[in-house]
């Protein structure tokens, strides 16, 4: 990533999103600066249905900022990586949609949060579906593994962007997706608000503009990329405010690795 990629310590910035989301994995009703589970599943469209037949555990950690889902349906037996899987949510929902003849492997850095996702899968009888420790600039997954990748407004949070999308396009097979929701900026973060780590973990300084994300996944080798419509993810939430300051959505979208 060009720019403020690496304003922060990737170290530094690590350790605080770990503490951050320990906090909504271990107290997820708790007071976060952004909306979580039940209430911003149905802000962000998804399916009501199959939110409403997930226990609890599978959703009150949720902490996503658009519906990667949105932008092209998942099919039977694909195989799926969920970049910064969280609490589970998004990997438990594309375990349903790929079927038993799928797979499903979520990754994420915080203990707490794979645990409960751990857990929740095992509770659910998912036996397709696969959690592992690890992180975005270096996934623990075979090059060309992957049909579709997903991630929920976890790729700000990485100081290293360009290394992040590169293992997302190594992970894929040739011709395979990226559907991701992050969230983007439509005023520029000034210096010293990027520098800022609390603006990082609230989802604000890591941000970049939709046509800086485009540009991002150009460089890593993506292709037929598509920006789904905006979604207010912040409305009503503590850390509006900051959100509206600098004009932050969240976005779906949508690139294809080049290939059959």
């Amino acid at each position: 990533m060009t720019g403020h990629a690496l304003a922060v310590e990737p170290g530094a910035l690590r350790a605080s999103v770990r503490e951050k989301y320990r906090h909504v994995a271990l107290t997820p009703l708790g007071a976060f600066h952004f909306h979580t589970g039940r209430p911003l599943a149905a802000r962000l469209g998804y399916d009501p249905r199959m939110v409403a037949g997930l226990p609890d555990r599978a959703v009150e950690s949720f902490a996503g900022v658009a519906n990667p889902f949105s932008c092209r349906p998942l099919c039977q037996g694909d195989r799926v990586v969920d970049v910064g899987s969280g609490g589970g949510f998004d990997s438990i929902v594309a375990a349903h949609l790929v079927g038993g003849d799928g797979r499903v492997v979520g990754v994420d850095m915080t203990p707490e949060m794979l645990a409960k996702s751990r857990e929740t899968a095992r509770l659910l009888g998912l036996d397709h579906v696969d959690f592992r420790q690890g992180l975005a600039e270096d996934l623990p997954i075979d090059d060309g593994w992957a049909d579709v990748v997903i991630s929920n407004g976890v790729l700000n949070l990485v100081a290293d962007k360009a290394r992040a999308f590169g293992e997302i396009f190594r992970v894929l097979r040739s011709g395979g997706r990226l559907q991701f929701a992050d969230i983007a900026v439509g005023r520029a973060v000034p210096d010293e608000a990027v520098r800022n780590i609390d603006l990082w973990t609230d989802c604000i300084a890591g941000g970049l503009s939709c046509d800086r994300w485009q540009a991002t996944l150009r460089d890593a080798g993506f292709v037929d990329i598509t920006v789904g419509p905006p979604v207010d993810t912040f409305g009503g939430a503590p850390g509006e405010a900051n959100a509206r300051a600098f004009e932050v959505f969240g976005y779906p979208f949508l690139a294809r690795k080049p290939g059959w």
